[in-house]
């Protein structure tokens, strides 16, 4: 059995340690463990109390995941753990060393006294995997914390550190120094009074003032409706937090977890969930990247750029403790690019999400600079200019002549070819891709892409780079648009045909809104603004393209999007909704007319499938090309980088789930009816089909198509 609980009697207490390297899961010794340690102290009359800590860095950190989807394992399961605990007639006390999470604190819970180390977190982040507590998580909390404060912790799934888990009355005290140590005194101190013990299910003076108050249950619902849109996991969460409060007693309560649970465990969103919870850790390993690869020292970084892009990167640099230099050739953009970076801090203190001391902290880590050559002593350099070729081609000639050896030099394209840039400089080994999402001090996702000539040194420090900044980073190869925005491209395309084949913007909207994404394309164009690629449109000459030809009609007309009121959409004063405007229509209408496109009704399945399918097929050719290393990373892109919907699991993991043979069918017929390149089928996926498998089967061994 994995793991094991040391057993130690000192002066009447038994201490049981947790030793489940590194972070204590709680695997199947662990549990038979605590059970074993507690009817031990139990049977022998000289111990007195019983304190739990764990080993290593964690108290425990949750479940064990290698025992996910596994067969039933031998011993207790962590139902009968926590039975044993609570059942006991001496007092337990939880020395929390550490991370406590998921199964972790339930642990602690059936304890009957809590102390913390102050740098200890503690949480239930089940619902991150499309679960909830199990074993009694949502009927202890509330009796420990109150309804109200018990739906916002397990809900958000986030973090608590110990001195807030001391506020909001999780934990009893925190330690002053060593947590063992301490943790025995207090055991002690418990003797002294009595050995009292307090069991959680037995306290009621939390939830009895909420008991019968349907209106605050309903405001918690309205509430979940808007920041929760189409989970299952969080709506049965307040069923369980409703029943811990109004339930006739603990158990009556329990069943109701354990009915909620099992439901959960069998929605279709606990896989995606968990799917992109392994995919996500699946992107950090590169097959051919050595393990043992020696990486680069990053202690300083630099960027090219102080527009959005470049102050949201030096911004990445400072939150992770990094000094960073940032240079732009205008001292007027750079001065406004230094302000807005300081307005970014701002809110967040006004916030209350960082203090006024850590916001100084981080802003004297940007070092402004309008000498360019004082970028050469940077580890890193990053090129965040806008997307011209040239342009990038000139500053990275220009850096060939003063960076120090071993410098990468990254550039930030969203989608130019990286080889190209490498080769104006007589060192393209050492240069990569580090494309950042918009904003980037916000948006979690990272492409690194890899140049022809990229060394592992560079490919293995960015990608370490990208942890070290806050990223869930993925290895993309050098082609037009990467992993992301060359797919974004096919959807976009075919909700412009749409408009112009007789499906209304909102029709559209309505039908990716319900899907999950924040936002449908054309409330997303409004939002960007529609004179962007209008006035890059006429720089070039104009464009040919039928699906350019709406957008640049309402410029036109002064239509901009949401930045003057009107666009696809109108907007009222101070308002972002929506709102369907007759003048936008007819323009739509006309277009669509004088381009010889016959109007047509469109159900709502036929728009997702327009939408959705280009994103499958151009991520299966990504596949077969080798641009892309697994189904997994393009998942995690479209999660991180678009807002595709985390419980829908990525665009191939919802194909999967569709089935690949009815996808394929809906790609074939499409092709057939528009003869659009989009809708040419990846061979990738006419193979997946043929032989019975799934995207999810797919790695880097088995991508080759010949």
């Amino acid at each position: 059995m994995k793991g094991t609980v040391h057993y130690e009697e000192r002066d009447g207490i038994a201490l049981l340690s947790i030793d489940n390297p590194p972070v204590n899961p709680l695997s199947t010794g662990v549990r038979a463990g605590l059970c074993d340690g507690v009817e031990r102290a139990l049977g022998d009359d000289n111990i007195k109390a019983i304190v739990v800590t764990g080993m290593h860095r964690a108290f425990i950190a949750g479940a064990d995941i290698s025992e996910f989807g596994g067969p039933p394992t031998d011993g207790p399961d962590l139902g009968e753990t926590l039975a044993d605990m609570e059942a006991s007639t001496k007092p337990i006390i939880a020395a929390i060393n550490g991370t406590a999470f998921g199964g972790g604190l339930e642990v602690a819970l059936c304890c009957d006294y809590r102390i913390a180390s102050p740098s200890a977190p503690v949480g239930l982040p089940e619902v991150k995997l499309g679960l909830l507590p199990g074993a009694g998580g949502t009927q202890r909390l509330p009796r420990l914390i109150g309804a109200e404060a018990a739906v916002q912790a397990i809900i958000s799934g986030d973090p608590i550190m110990a001195p807030d888990a001391l506020a909001l009355g999780i934990v009893d005290r925190i330690a002053s120094g060593d947590i063992v140590e301490e943790g025995i005194a207090y055991a002690e101190e418990i003797i002294a009074a009595g050995s009292a013990t307090r069991k959680i299910r037995n306290i009621e003076e939390k939830i009895a003032g909420d008991r019968g108050n349907d209106e605050l249950f309903d405001r918690i619902e309205n509430n979940l409706n808007k920041s929760h849109r189409g989970q299952f996991a969080p709506v049965q969460i307040l069923e369980c937090i409703r029943a811990a409060v109004n339930a006739e007693d603990f158990d009556a309560g329990m069943a109701v977890e354990q009915k909620c649970f099992a439901a959960c465990l069998s929605h279709p969103q606990r896989e995606a969930l968990i799917h992109i919870f392994f995919a996500e850790r699946a992107a950090n390993k590169i097959p051919d990247l050595p393990k043992d690869v020696p990486l680069l020292e990053v202690t300083r970084g630099s960027i090219i750029g102080a527009g959005t892009m470049g102050g949201g990167i030096a911004m990445c640099f400072a939150n992770a403790g990094i000094p960073v230099r940032i240079h732009d050739n205008d001292p007027e953009n750079l001065a406004r690019g230094m302000k807005v970076i300081e307005g970014n801090y701002a809110r967040t203190v006004s916030k209350g999400r960082l203090s006024q001391g850590e916001m100084d902290n981080r802003l004297s880590l940007i070092i402004p600079t309008e000498n360019f050559d004082d970028l050469g002593d940077g580890d890193v350099i990053i090129e965040a200019v806008y997307e011209n070729l040239e342009l990038k081609k000139e500053i990275f000639s220009r850096l060939d002549g003063i960076v120090k050896e071993g410098t990468i030099l990254a550039t930030n394209t969203s989608g130019l070819d990286v080889d190209a840039i490498a080769a104006v400089t007589s060192r393209p080994d050492q240069v990569c891709g580090l494309h950042f999402f918009s904003p980037a001090n916000v948006m979690p996702l990272l492409e690194v892409v890899r140049g022809k000539e990229s060394s592992p040194v560079v490919l293995g420090t960015a990608m370490a780079l990208g942890k070290r900044l806050g990223k869930v980073s993925v290895m993309a190869g050098n082609c037009p648009g990467f992993i992301g925005n060359r797919m974004i491209g096919g959807y976009s395309r075919q909700a412009s045909m749409m408009i112009l084949e007789g499906a209304s913007p909102a029709q559209i909207d309505k039908v990716i809104y319900d899907f999950g994404l924040a936002m449908g394309p054309f409330a997303m164009a409004d939002m960007v603004g529609l004179d962007l690629g209008w006035r890059a449109r006429k720089m070039m000459g104009g464009s040919n393209e039928a699906t350019a030809r709406i957008p640049d009609e309402l410029c036109e007309l002064g239509r901009y999007g949401q930045k003057n009121g009107k666009g696809y959409y109108r907007y009222e004063e101070g308002d972002r909704t929506p709102l369907s405007d007759p003048e936008a229509n007819e323009v739509i209408a006309r277009v669509a007319g004088e381009l010889g496109f016959s109007r047509q009704d469109f159900s709502d399945d036929e728009i997702l499938k327009r939408c959705i399918y280009p994103l499958v097929n151009i991520g299966a050719k990504l596949l077969e090309e080798g641009y892309a290393l697994r189904a997994g990373d393009i998942d995690t892109v479209y999660v991180n980088g678009y807002g595709f919907p985390t419980y829908v699991g990525g665009p191939m993991w919802f194909a999967d789930t569709q089935g690949l043979d009815s996808v394929l069918a809906d790609i074939e017929r499409f092709f057939e009816e528009t003869g659009d390149d989009v809708w040419r089928p990846s061979e990738l996926l006419k193979r997946l089909v043929s032989e019975g498998r799934n995207f999810a089967s797919v790695d880097t061994a088995s991508v080759d198509t010949a």
